[in-house]
């Protein structure tokens, strides 16, 4: 069965590259570009298995876009990977931390997003 991933990114060219890296191996995807639109399709979307979430956002970041999924009883179980440019210890701790189930850092090597994926699947 296809994995359906949720991408969030307020960048449409981080979008597109991750549309076309993993619509070729088979993933199904949504996109969207704010957090909060995202927790949107979370709530109107039970099928989504996992989420890419960019953690540098405007309005609403990723860190609180995080939280905000961990305490919804509805979406609180689907497991988010933190895709992030800041690339220290600490900050890949903040990202667990707010709720995140891995961390990739930008830019994206794509067999490490694979690897994550296949983890959390």
């Amino acid at each position: 069965m296809q994995k359906k991933i949720l991408i969030v990114d307020d960048d449409p060219r981080n979008i597109f590259a991750l549309k076309l890296t993993l619509k070729a191996r088979g993933f199904e995807l949504e996109t969207c570009t704010t957090a909060k639109d995202a927790i949107q399709i979370l709530e109107k979307n039970p099928a989504i298995d996992l989420v890419l979430m960019d953690m540098m956002m405007p309005e609403m970041d990723g860190y609180e876009a995080v939280k905000l999924i961990r305490q919804t009883p509805s979406i609180s179980h689907i497991p988010v990977i933190a895709v992030t440019a800041q690339a220290m210890e600490e900050d890949r701790q903040k990202c667990l931390d707010a709720g995140a189930q891995d961390y990739i850092k930008k830019p994206i090597d794509v067999d490490l997003l694979l690897i994550a994926i296949e983890k959390l699947s």
